[in-house]
């Protein structure tokens, strides 16, 4: 199984690749950031989200898109900015047919190093002395992508821990049925 990780961002979008073995052993294919900062327009750095991660899966064709969830920081407009970048990754997963799953920030963290607030060099850290890579990558970005793809096999490589994923993802398609639902019986409600 190959699992693309992606930590989504309009400036800097962190990727890797993380191959699981029949043995269930973990080798890092790629680790690597998209650096788009130096592009000024957004819908340029959008498209260059799309083109590279589609480039990114034609070139390995991963099993499994892992995405870390947007979220609140330091503004709306920034989160905003997060979600599209986010979407745009979905989409180049979506057009080749490879499914995906989101994780939350805190559940990443909580994974990788058993505490849902721990700062991002100790993600790094961890996950170094877990997969036994040389050196921290420049852009923390990178690191924060293999820990989403970490995530997913730590997940999913359990039957018990693949159980409850399934469950999670039927209550989420339900709870969006549920929320349509009010909407059509209560559209004086909307504002």
């Amino acid at each position: 199984m190959l699992i693309l990780g992606i930590d989504p961002g309009s400036q800097i979008l962190g990727y890797s690749l993380l191959r699981i073995n029949e043995a269930s052993a973990l080798t890092i294919e790629e680790m690597d950031v998209l650096y788009l900062k130096r592009t000024a327009d957004f819908d340029e750095r959008i498209k260059q989200i799309f083109h590279s991660v589609n480039d990114i899966i034609a070139a390995n064709r991963p099993d499994h898109l892992a995405i870390e969830a947007p979220f609140l920081g330091k503004s709306a407009k920034s989160m905003l900015k997060l979600g599209r970048a986010q979407g745009i990754a979905i989409a180049a997963a979506l057009a080749h047919d490879i499914p995906y799953t989101e994780y939350e920030p805190s559940l990443i963290k909580q994974t990788v190093t058993g505490n849902g607030n721990a700062p991002k060099e100790q993600v790094a850290d961890l996950l170094r002395s877990i997969l036994r890579f040389d050196e921290r990558p420049h852009y923390l970005d990178a690191t924060d992508a293999l820990a989403v793809a970490y995530t997913h096999y730590a997940r999913t490589s359990s039957p018990i821990n693949a159980a409850a994923l399934q469950i999670q993802h039927k209550r989420h398609k339900s709870s969006k049925k549920q929320w349509s639902d009010f909407i059509n019986q209560n559209p004086d409600r909307l504002a």
